[in-house]
This record gives structure tokens, C-alpha cells and sequence, in this order.
């Protein structure tokens, strides 16, 4: 086979059928669980103005390093850049639009980070995810942690850990920034080059570090938790309260500080236990209760998170769960007399609510019940001439073993509908 003249660029790939239905089916379960819990759908601009992103934190790889940046063709040209992530759109349009808080909404779509390729992380990539806004109501924590606690398992998936933290905020986190910061200057010439620099740029990106030779630094560093105020801390046992109440187990992770500039307070994230490697996170978030205002907007603070859509793939096929969901197509209508025939058929099933197909090009028996068998339909409708002649079809079970029988052709959306129920 000759190569192609062109591939799909480092970092994408073309997702076929029938893994796209699978990723469609779980974007489904993930609106279902959302919009259970009141939340609507946003749908917002694959690009934005650079300016939206660069408030992620100029600190941060996804600023400085990661973003597909480009310059459109106006007089003068705006700076623009493909979306790295969601909640800073999602801040944007609460910014721009002012609904009435509490603004609850999902979203689902792609990203974009200029990253090396690997197992579950791609250049594009596609999340799932929730925003709340207008509220600092601890209980809002909780609704977010659990409905993707409740979703993971609603996919099956039970090798699911909960690690939690608290960020702090403004009024707390500039002394722990400078016990931070001192404690890694004093040990600097033990840190890996790489955190040498993100030490100069922001301290609390040194503990995203997941280096061999950062990690005994990392380890005895000053904690977060240790420098909380009294209303922070009091908002961060209130979250833990919810949990313990709701059943949901989760492990205090006092180190954990996400990956974006933006989080206050409630910090989590989720580690599929069943992916052997050290890249296991299938999603996490926190609060956010500064990006409204440094988007343009009121002071408002925020709830989210953000689910990725390959790293659950992934833990699910490690598990075992949520396998390639049944082909639509219940019918293949094999018509070996021309395939007029067969046109009337699909339609009349299609119209009834009952997927079906047909081939094409007027094959044999033979091979069009290869293309029928292939299809993962439970059932072939086949019309040859005495079925044209009589008004019926020859409906064959494929799967099954109640083999086939004849069936009057307008009874045949009737009956098939019987046997799936």
C-alpha cells in the first residue's frame, strides 16, 4: 500500500468508528450525570484573545510553553491562541454575559497544548467538564467532588482515588509563598535544573515537580495547611464534612497544588489506581475565586473541574468497564435483487426508530453477508425475488440461534421491535 500523501499532525489522530461511538457514549453519561445535578451546557469558542489564557498564570507551562498561539488577519491583528483548557472561557462568557449566579455549567470539547506525545496525552485532547460560579459556599466543593466521584463509577470504574487539599487564599498565601520560597532557595543546589528555574519564576510550581532528584526536597517543604486562616480552614472542613457524609473516601494530599495559577482553596484530583504509571490523573479541579475579576467581571468566585477524556479511556480498558457500546444498526438489509428494494426497507426501519443499513454496488449473497456480519447488526432483513414476489422478508437472527424466518415486509419494523424489547 502506497503511503499517504499526508497523516494527521504530531499529537492528533483520527478517531474512527467504532471508538468514536464509545467516546460519544461517555460524553453522554457525563451530560446525564451534569444535567441531573442542574448544571446546562456551554458551548464556547474553540479560540480566544491570549489575553484570556495568559491569566492561567504567566508562571505556568501551559503559558509559557504550551500554547498554539497565532495572529489572525486583521488591521491590526488580534492576538489570539487555541484554547489550552475551559474554565478561563467559561469565566470570559460569566465576564462578558453576566448571568444570574449561581451560574451552573458543563461543557465538553477539545484543548489544545503544544506537549511531547504520550499514553493519553495528545496536542489535542479532548475534557469533560463543570463550572459554578457566583458562590463560595463550601457545599458547592462537595456537589462538584462527588457528581465526578458519581460519575467514574457510573462507567464502572472503581480504582478511583480522591486526593484533596487546600490551596489557601490571599490572605494566607503570601506567608506560606515566602516560607515556601526561603525553604527552596536555601536547598536550590539540590533541585533538578528545570525546578531551579520554575523557583525563580513561581515556588509553588516546584511542587508539581515529579523528578527523581526533586523529590526528598519536595517531601520536607512547608505544607499549605499548616499556614491556613481560621475561615479558610473552617471552609476546607466543611468540604471533608460533606464527603465523609456523602460516603466518598478521599486521602489528604497536603502537596497537592494542580497545575494552574488560578486555585484557591479546594484543591482535587482523580488518580486511576489502574494505570501503571506515574501520569495516572483522569481529572481534578479546585476553586478559582480570582478569575472572573481578572477577566474583566465582578469579584466571583468559582467552583470546577475538568475530566480527560483519554486518561479515562485508558483506566476503563484497564478495568475492564465501559467496552465499545452496540452497534446502532439492529438491521442489514441484504437485497440480492439490484438494491432498490433494499432502499425501501432501510427507510421504512430508519423511520420506525430502528437502525439500519444496507451495501451497495449490487454484490453477491456471500459477500453482503460478510458486510451484514461486520456490522454488528443482531439481525439480516434479506429480500431476494420470491420475497419481492410475496410481500415478505427472510428476517435471519445473527447472533442468536432462533435462526430465520419469513416475515411480512410491512409487518417487519413491528416485529423487530418486538425482538429488541
Amino acid at each position: 500500500m502506497a503511503e499517504p500523501t499526508f497523516k494527521a499532525p504530531k499529537g492528533t489522530r483520527d478517531i474512527l468508528p467504532p471508538e468514536s461511538g464509545r467516546r460519544r457514549a461517555l460524553i453522554d453519561a457525563f451530560a446525564q450525570q451534569a444535567e441531573l445535578a442542574g448544571f446546562g451546557e456551554i458551548m464556547s469558542p474553540i479560540f480566544e484573545d491570549l489575553g484570556v489564557f495568559k491569566r492561567l498564570g504567566e508562571s505556568t507551562d501551559v503559558v509559557t510553553k504550551e500554547m498554539f498561539d497565532f495572529f489572525d488577519k486583521g488591521d491590526p491583528p488580534q492576538h489570539l491562541a487555541l484554547r489550552p483548557e475551559l474554565t478561563a472561557s467559561v469565566c470570559r462568557a460569566f465576564a462578558e454575559h453576566r448571568p444570574t449566579p449561581p451560574w451552573k455549567v458543563w461543557y465538553e470539547g477539545p484543548q489544545f497544548r503544544y506537549e511531547q506525545p504520550q499514553a493519553g496525552r495528545y496536542r489535542q485532547f479532548a475534557q469533560v467538564g463543570i463550572e459554578t460560579l457566583g458562590t463560595d459556599d463550601p457545599q458547592a466543593d462537595v456537589d462538584a467532588i462527588a457528581l465526578g466521584w458519581h460519575f467514574y463509577a457510573s462507567l464502572g470504574l472503581r480504582e478511583i482515588t480522591l486526593l484533596l487539599n487546600s490551596l489557601g487564599d490571599p490572605t494566607c498565601r503570601p506567608a506560606y509563598m515566602e516560607a515556601l520560597r526561603t525553604y527552596l532557595s536555601d536547598n536550590a543546589a539540590s533541585l533538578s535544573p528545570q525546578s531551579q528555574v520554575t523557583l525563580e519564576r513561581n515556588p509553588l510550581r516546584v511542587l508539581d515537580s515529579k523528578r527523581a532528584e526533586d523529590a526528598a526536597i519536595i517531601s520536607a517543604a512547608p505544607l499549605m495547611v499548616d499556614f491556613l486562616t481560621d475561615e479558610t480552614r473552617e471552609h476546607f472542613e466543611t468540604v471533608r464534612a460533606g464527603l465523609d457524609q456523602l460516603g466518598i473516601p478521599y486521602e489528604l494530599s497536603p502537596r497537592l497544588v494542580r497545575g494552574l495559577d488560578y486555585y484557591t482553596r479546594t484543591t482535587f484530583e482523580f488518580a486511576a489506581d489502574a494505570l501503571a504509571t506515574a501520569q495516572n490523573a483522569v481529572g481534578g479541579g479546585g476553586r478559582y475565586d480570582g478569575l472572573v475579576e481578572d477577566l474583566g467581571g465582578p469579584a466571583t468566585p468559582g467552583i470546577g473541574f475538568a475530566l480527560g477524556v483519554d486518561r479515562i479511556l485508558l483506566a476503563c480498558d484497564a478495568e475492564g468497564v465501559f467496552t465499545t457500546p452496540e452497534s446502532a444498526v439492529k438491521v442489514f438489509v441484504v437485497d440480492v435483487t439490484g438494491g432498490s428494494h433494499a432502499l425501501g426497507v432501510c427507510t421504512t426501519l430508519r423511520n420506525a426508530g430502528i437502525g439500519a443499513d444496507r451495501s451497495y454496488g449490487g454484490r453477491s449473497m456471500k459477500a453482503q453477508m460478510k458486510v451484514a456480519d461486520r456490522s454488528g447488526a443482531p439481525f439480516a432483513a434479506i429480500i431476494g425475488e420470491d420475497e419481492v414476489v410475496n410481500g415478505e422478508v427472510t428476517l435471519r437472527d445473527l447472533r442468536g440461534d432462533t435462526g430465520q424466518q419469513r416475515i411480512a415486509l410491512a409487518d417487519l419494523a413491528e416485529h423487530v421491535a418486538r425482538l429488541l424489547s
